[in-house]
């Protein structure tokens, strides 16, 4: 039987499938990633029968046509996830593990499936979604140093900030790539000491921040702020990176980074405060092309045209 394992290209699509790997070993599945919003995966796999499936970290309400395709057509699908999901299909050939609560992520789902089996990994992604209260909470069984817990924060950022991009060309490297290096280490803390690819992330992240944080915002309010940065390569890389070190910053703020794709539209980051982590996904679909979950979501192209109606909509959403 042939396997696919399907999975978003940040840290916590990354950290979910290198956990279930290890517990279960898959080293023939077929790996179908891409950038951090190429979540329509399922569609690159519609007319797949009689296969084994694995979906981490992708919205199964925007995968929904092609998820029950599949499974009209024999395949048995593992689903894990913490976006938005609608309604979930009712079949005995899929085992979905869906939740949506804010404090948690994908990787921190599959590890309390595995019963804290490969927690250090678990914790990087959690660190790389931006949950680090979670993250610390969940390391605290792991008797790890400061120095320790610093280390798999990085790493998970890391991770995180190579899947942002309009396309592959924007990232250091394809997200399979980078998983083929992650799978190499059972131990997070031997990958950030040993694995040469993070150096070449860390250089990256501290080239593109430097650059981000010489903008200052196009509104702010007591609802939250919002910057623009340009549209180009570095920017579109440090966008999640940067929404997260800007939420942290005043946390209790709403915060939104626009940005131009190549075809004047707008792409979109949004993160709720982290005193009360609700209500990006509901914002940001209301506009075309939006989605993610309660604390951190996005609209991929924008109407131009709807920009100062985005405005207006963040300041009313995050005003109460």
């Amino acid at each position: 039987m042939t396997s696919f394992d399907i999975f978003n290209g940040d840290a916590d699509g990354i950290c979910a499938l290198h956990q279930l790997r290890l517990h279960t070993p898959k080293p023939d599945a077929r790996l179908i990633t891409g950038v951090k919003r190429d979540i329509r995966l399922l569609d690159r796999i519609a007319q797949v029968k009689d296969s084994s499936i694995t979906v981490l970290d992708i919205s199964l309400d925007r995968n929904r046509e092609p998820l029950l395709a599949l499974l009209s057509q024999g395949n048995t699908v593992f689903y894990a996830d913490h976006h938005f999901s609608g309604d979930i299909p009712d079949s005995p050939l899929l085992e979905a593990h869906i939740d949506p609560a804010p404090q948690t992520c994908t990787s921190l789902i599959i590890d309390r499936l595995l019963e804290a089996k490969y927690r250090a990994w678990a914790v990087v992604g959690a660190f790389g979604d931006n949950l680090d209260e979670a993250a610390r909470k969940t390391a605290q069984s792991l008797a790890l140093s400061d120095d320790e817990i610093s280390r798999l924060r990085e790493t998970g950022i890391l991770l995180n900030y190579n899947g942002y991009g309009a396309d592959l060309d924007d990232l250091f490297f394809p997200p399979d790539q980078l998983y083929h290096q992650v799978r190499q280490y059972e131990d997070p803390l031997l990958f950030h000491g040993r694995a040469a690819i993070l150096e070449t992330l860390r250089r990256g992240y501290e080239d593109d921040m430097n650059r981000a944080t010489g903008y200052t915002p196009i509104l702010e309010n007591s609802a939250g702020r919002v910057f623009e940065l340009p549209g180009a390569s570095w920017s579109r890389r440090v966008a999640g990176v940067f929404s997260n070190t800007l939420a942290r910053e005043q946390p209790q703020l709403a915060h939104a980074l626009l940005m131009a794709n190549d075809d004047g539209s707008l792409r979109i980051s949004v993160r709720a405060p982290l005193h009360r982590r609700y209500g990006a996904d509901e914002l940001c679909r209301r506009f075309p092309t939006g989605g993610g979950r309660a604390a951190a979501a996005g609209i991929n192209h924008l109407p131009p045209e709807q920009k100062d109606a985005f405005l207006t909509a963040f300041s009313n959403q995050f005003s109460a």
